[in-house]
């Protein structure tokens, strides 16, 4: 063990006191003389923006979403929005969603939920989606335990790689960005085609530097294989069970593969899919439809199943 080094406090018991630093925020003695004659005038805080809710007596969860779409409480068109908006649902949490984007977001990306406060001029912090699943358990009388199993981790990442990398492909650079990305991502955000333009192609260089993380060429025909191998993983684990790892209530992960499975299921997604490879895979996945059905019968029952 390294020899222990000397507390420096106590080293500087015996210094002499340092004379006092002069701050060069300090305000030179004239000048504040002036200021102690004639005190600066304190106006009262802004009000809140016209576009604030008025009203926060619920959470309020901020999705990529339209706003009829959200009115209806409908799934989110974006997995990872889906994702805790399930989650929520499977807490039995009371919350509405409303539609945003990203630039609203404090994080700088969705979701993020704004929640209910008694005092509707003082809005609470918003909670980032990072802190969600803690918020959740500290604020549900019906709080879900995510699984003990060995397999859990393993199996997200099944989730968090293989299967989003190809959902990146799929949306944004397969010919699904003109009939899913377009109508979803792009055309609300402006009327001006050169900002669509901008955005479009930030969109698919963003996904494009994602893929290139794990190879120096963007392959289609692995990242679809490779997809492929995963739900069929998932479809294996799942099995019979309702719930991943045979748990008594859907979890977050049930959420992390709803958020995938039912946008894949979704033939009305956008302008409908063009390059149909990924949403084949969960189609022949039985087992998986399955899931996806169970969540949307039971957990968003305004809709109809697709």
């Amino acid at each position: 063990m390294p020899p222990e080094t000397p507390n420096r406090d106590e080293n500087r018991q015996n210094d002499p006191p340092a004379p006092p630093a002069r701050s060069i925020f300090a305000i030179p003695a004239p000048i504040k003389q002036l200021f102690d004659r004639f005190p600066l005038l304190a106006y009262p805080a802004n009000d809140l923006p016209l576009r604030a809710p008025r009203t926060n007596n619920a959470h309020v969860l901020y999705i990529f979403t339209t706003p009829k779409a959200a009115v209806a409480g409908a799934p989110s068109y974006n997995p990872a929005c889906l994702k805790w908006q399930a989650y929520l649902n499977f807490s039995l949490i009371d919350f509405r969603v409303e539609a945003s984007n990203n630039h609203a977001s404090p994080s700088g990306a969705l979701p993020f939920l704004l929640p209910a406060a008694s005092d509707s001029t003082k809005l609470r912090p918003p909670v980032p989606s990072g802190k969600l699943q803690r918020w959740a358990m500290n604020n549900s009388t019906a709080a879900v335990e995510e699984s003990s199993d060995i397999r859990y981790e393993a199996y997200l990442s099944l989730l968090d790689h293989p299967i989003r990398r190809a959902w990146l492909y799929s949306i944004y650079i397969s010919p699904n960005s003109t009939s899913i990305a377009e109508p979803l991502y792009i055309l609300p955000t402006s009327r001006n085609p050169f900002v669509r333009l901008t955005i479009a192609r930030e969109l698919r260089r963003a996904a494009e530097k994602e893929l290139l993380k794990l190879s120096a060429v963007i392959n289609a025909e692995e990242l679809y294989k490779q997809a492929e191998e995963a739900l069929a993983a998932l479809e294996v684990v799942l099995g019979a069970h309702q719930w991943f790892f045979n748990a008594s209530r859907p979890g977050l992960f049930d959420a992390s593969v709803f958020g995938y499975t039912h946008l894949l299921l979704d033939g009305d997604l956008g302008n409908g899919w063009v390059d149909t490879r990924l949403r084949d895979a969960v189609l022949q996945r039985k087992n998986l439809v399955a899931h996806r059905n169970r969540i949307l019968n039971a957990y968003f029952q305004k809709l109809k199943t697709g």
